[in-house]
């Protein structure tokens, strides 16, 4: 499963919605640097977090994924009425507007899908009675776009998601649904009929070039007072995410800037990066276990060696008169000096306790460098031990 964000930006004017229109606002401008104090209207999963964060969808079942938030008080989107000279009805001009508003869309789960985000135009500010899911039905170029929506569901105009750079015109791909912030510019001009969306992340500046350029005259499609906000759905996706950090937005002229210093933080989205210091601690750990566990082997085959029994070939001749070189080495005390009893010609004779009998015993350790052979040495000791005493 492809991970899926749209992100129907410019307009999407739903005017077969009824609803009662509230005062508008005075001077059509505003700016939110966070939305504590905002009074958004909110509806659907939509929430303003404490720091400010207006989150749009956050859901934990498939049954309520959408989430609308929009500013409290209409504005008039139609300048005065004039008279034509060809016809007797009174036609009324859309007014210039200007928006811009920083979001992110994150996943809880990668390869996740989610239906997008949608700056909203709207008569009413209630949309949940709206069809506001886009799909391939309706004709979406591919799961990352930007696309201009006027009274339809059908995109009049999309693009892949990025944006032209000032420096050589190249077109940068963006992943709407990366969880790093970025900034929208939603721009009509009602003296040249053209609406512009722009895109890009919020370390860029304002691209020369808008992502979208439409001819369009919205004065046909507006009515005098009009909602402005947000429209989000999380489609299928359980736990996808859409915040919006800031908003500003100002009929006939451009919208007020963001102060990204002012905007509320987003909380941590994805995995959790791992901290630096085990970067450089973590080499330090392994390397340091890994000699930690070869010496533990090597002192273990050592140890091992140390003590291990030699079957000889004298002892098929002579009969299996065998103690464990550990038994000795404990008996002796290590072979103590203070337990040697003299040197004969073939090593030395020590003076030791068994442990487990308690029996006194010479034990006489031979020199590697001793001239005379072994089998002489056995013979001795057959002899000694017929002795009666």
């Amino acid at each position: 499963m492809h991970s899926r964000s749209v992100l129907a930006l410019g307009l999407l004017l739903l005017l077969s919605l009824d609803g009662e229109v509230a005062l508008a606002a005075e001077d059509g401008q505003f700016a939110y640097q966070g939305f504590v104090t905002a009074n958004l209207t909110l509806d659907g999963l939509a929430t303003v977090m404490p720091n400010g964060l207006l989150l749009l969808t956050d859901p934990v079942t498939e049954y309520k994924t959408t989430g609308h938030a929009f500013h409290p008080a209409p504005l008039r989107f139609l300048k005065s009425s004039t008279t034509t000279t060809t016809t007797t009805n009174s036609t009324a001009m859309a007014r210039s507007f200007s928006a811009t508003f920083v979001f992110a869309i994150s996943f809880r789960y990668d390869g996740l899908t989610s239906y997008g985000l949608a700056f909203v135009v709207a008569p009413t500010s209630n949309l949940s009675a709206a069809n506001g899911i886009m799909d391939a039905a309706f004709r979406d170029i591919n799961s990352n776009h930007v696309g201009i929506n006027i009274n339809s569901l059908i995109s009049r105009q999309a693009k892949p998601a990025g944006y032209y750079s000032d420096e050589n015109g190249v077109f940068q791909d963006l992943r709407l649904n990366s969880r790093q912030p970025m900034q929208v510019w939603v721009d009509y001009n009602a003296q040249a009929r053209r609406l512009n969306v722009t895109l890009s992340p919020i370390q860029v500046r304002k691209p020369r070039n808008p992502l979208l350029s439409e001819v369009i005259d919205l004065s046909a499609v507006t009515t005098d007072k009009m909602y402005v906000g947000f429209s989000a759905s999380a489609g299928l996706s359980i736990g996808t995410r859409h915040y919006v950090l800031g908003w500003s937005f100002s009929l006939d002229g451009p919208a007020p800037p963001l102060d990204f210093s002012k905007l509320p933080s987003l909380p941590r989205l994805g995995p959790k990066p791992r901290p630096k210091i085990l970067d450089a601690v973590l080499p330090l750990v392994t390397t340091s276990l890994v000699i930690v566990v070869l010496a533990a082997v090597f002192f273990f085959l050592w140890h091992r060696r140390r003590f291990t029994e030699v079957r000889e070939y004298w002892e098929e001749e002579f009969g299996p008169y065998r103690f464990t070189y550990k038994d000795l080495f404990h008996a002796t005390e290590g072979f103590s000096d203070r337990n040697l009893l003299g040197v004969g010609g073939f090593g030395r004779v020590y003076r030791g306790v068994l442990s487990v009998s308690n029996l006194e015993v010479a034990v006489k350790r031979v020199s590697h460098d001793s001239k005379q052979g072994v089998r002489e040495f056995i013979a001795e000791v057959v002899s000694i031990g017929r002795l009666r005493h």
